[in-house]
């Protein structure tokens, strides 16, 4: 079979919306290749190891690859992306070079050999993110491990924006608690926030094939509390307050809800909000404190912010 190479060279700011355009139009996955991360200082304290070479990374901007197969179709399939692409704009969303290439490549391996570049990592105090098909016996008496199979969604758990999610719910979640996830993509947000203690979580997305895909990564991890997956857009399947909210999806999404969200978010509760680029922090932070939250923390990971705000009792 032969497969069509699509690549998109754009901002990192776009990087999160275009691999969903291109999710859409049927590709299984995507590739990232950032110019920031050859020369970026990582923090290796839960024991991550790097070992990159700058041929693989552009010289400026994001570019973001997608694989297509070879079809009548294909042509017409492009220029949708292209459009959907350029619609960014009206978002306000930067997409940089914008510049879109296609070339023909034939089927190999490439579908699954980059399995052997993910490996388990440990993320958190207590979070460590384990690819399905790797053996990994935990190193502490408290780890949690969270299995997925990253071929089935959107990305490997190890992206700043989910690394900070984690964290904050390993912070925040405590026994019982009713927790809903806005944009559950892969599910590893909803499935950490049960295996802390949540007695339920309300996952949803707007994308069937998240929705899928949260449901095999939940029964991958066996988990014992409540979780449904529904396929909604943000809190329209909603219908129970929260303790917490979390929602790792773009900063223009999060401002579209920030006051629907103060009203199912329960007095005293939280709403956690990540896939913020550094740029529009403060935008954010005002949307939150106009609908009425409380910002109680700002976490950031290289040009990323989490934002922890809290509805007053």
């Amino acid at each position: 079979m032969k497969w069509s190479e699509l690549s998109i060279h754009t901002s990192e700011e776009a990087v999160d919306a275009i691999s969903n355009i291109l999710h859409e139009a049927g590709a299984s996955g995507v590739v990232i290749e950032d110019s920031q991360d050859f020369e970026r200082q990582r923090d290796q304290q839960y024991g991550e190891i790097y070992a990159l070479d700058r041929e693989d990374f552009p010289a400026d901007g994001v570019i973001v690859k997608a694989y297509l197969p070879v079809s009548s179709f294909l042509a017409e399939t492009v220029e949708e992306i292209k459009l959907a692409i350029n619609n960014l704009k009206n978002f306000n969303i930067n997409v940089g070079e914008n510049l879109v290439s296609l070339s023909e490549v034939d089927e190999e391996d490439w579908s699954t050999t980059w399995k052997q570049y993910y490996h388990p990592v440990k993320i958190s105090n207590r979070f460590t993110i384990v690819p399905s098909w790797e053996n990994y016996e935990p190193v502490e008496s408290d780890e949690l491990m969270i299995e997925l199979d990253p071929g089935m969604a959107f990305g490997t758990g190890t992206h700043p924006t989910t690394v900070m999610s984690l964290q904050a719910l390993e912070k925040y979640v405590q026994k019982d608690m009713y927790v809903t996830d806005v944009g559950t993509g892969s599910g590893v947000l909803a499935i950490g926030a049960s295996m802390l203690g949540a007695s339920h979580v309300h996952a949803l997305d707007l994308d069937p094939i998240a929705v899928t895909a949260a449901k095999e990564n939940i029964a991958l991890n066996h988990i014992t509390g409540t979780i449904d997956v529904v396929e909604g857009d943000l809190l329209d399947t909603v219908r129970e307050p929260a303790d917490i909210v979390v929602a790792n999806i773009l900063a223009e999404i999060i401002m579209t809800f920030t006051n629907d969200a103060y009203t199912v978010v329960k007095p005293g509760g939280l709403f956690i909000t990540s896939g913020i680029i550094e740029t529009k922090k403060e935008d954010v932070k005002q949307s939150l404190t106009e609908a009425g939250f409380v910002i109680d923390e700002v976490m950031m990971m290289e040009d990323w912010v989490t934002i922890v705000s809290r509805k007053p009792e």
